[in-house]
């Protein structure tokens, strides 16, 4: 009897499956849709960005060696070119320094050091673990009001979007300086589902980072933010 009832609902429960599939799918393509268009809204040529608080850098991939990934790279070149333009007094680089085997953001601040900016004007966020941490941090930590965002243009509409969600006056330059091949691919099919994730955080749950602390206002000596 029980088999009976089964072959008896199951077109049904088969058919409620895919709808709830198909709402599911078409809320997560219309809030894909929505932070990419409220973060494109802010994506500007540099001669259009107005001068802020900070450059904001986001991490990427580091070499065993401390050499930076091929994006992470354009996206510390983009963020100096804007820094020698005077589009802002400070650096802000925010990665993932986790553990003491693999530093993302002392790699940053050395690569920018090295094209000729003061340690003092370049602040390290060990702890952007996530896009949202540092945005968050970005803001409650190191008291950032006006910024200017950097990283490529796939990641950069959620950047923006989460920076203006959570109050700040946010403008994003692309770092698009090179090919990246057919890892863009699985990228970017990715980031539908971070920015769905993003969005709730921003806007639902708005959790807390793993780590916040004391403040360290931009304004000051950057070398405060030094490990070594």
């Amino acid at each position: 009897m029980d088999l009976l009832k089964l072959k008896k609902w199951l077109p049904k429960l088969v058919i409620i499956f895919l709808i709830i599939s198909g709402l599911l799918g078409c809320t997560a393509l219309s809030i894909n849709h929505y932070v990419e268009g409220v973060g494109s809204k802010y994506i500007l040529k540099v001669n259009d960005i107005p001068s802020v608080d900070a450059i904001l850098v986001l991490g990427a991939y580091v070499a065993p060696d401390g050499t930076p990934s091929p994006m992470l790279g354009d996206r510390l070149s983009e963020g100096y070119e804007l820094y020698e333009q005077g589009k802002a007094p400070k650096l802000l680089v925010s990665g993932d320094h986790g553990r003491k085997n693999y530093d993302e953001v002392n790699a940053m601040k050395t690569y920018l050091m090295n094209k000729g900016i003061p340690g003092r004007n370049i602040f390290m966020d060990h702890a952007g673990f996530s896009t949202y941490e540092s945005i968050y941090r970005a803001k409650d930590i190191f008291e950032v009001r006006k910024v200017i965002i950097v990283t490529q243009e796939y990641h950069l509409m959620r950047a923006v979007f989460l920076a203006r969600a959570m109050g700040l006056e946010a403008y994003g330059v692309a770092s698009d300086k090179h090919n990246y091949g057919e890892v863009m691919a699985y990228y970017n099919l990715r980031e539908i589902a971070a920015r769905n994730k993003d969005f709730l955080w921003a806007k639902v749950f708005k959790p807390k980072p793993t780590y916040l602390g004391d403040t360290i206002p931009v304004f000051g000596d950057g070398d405060a933010t030094n490990d070594k």
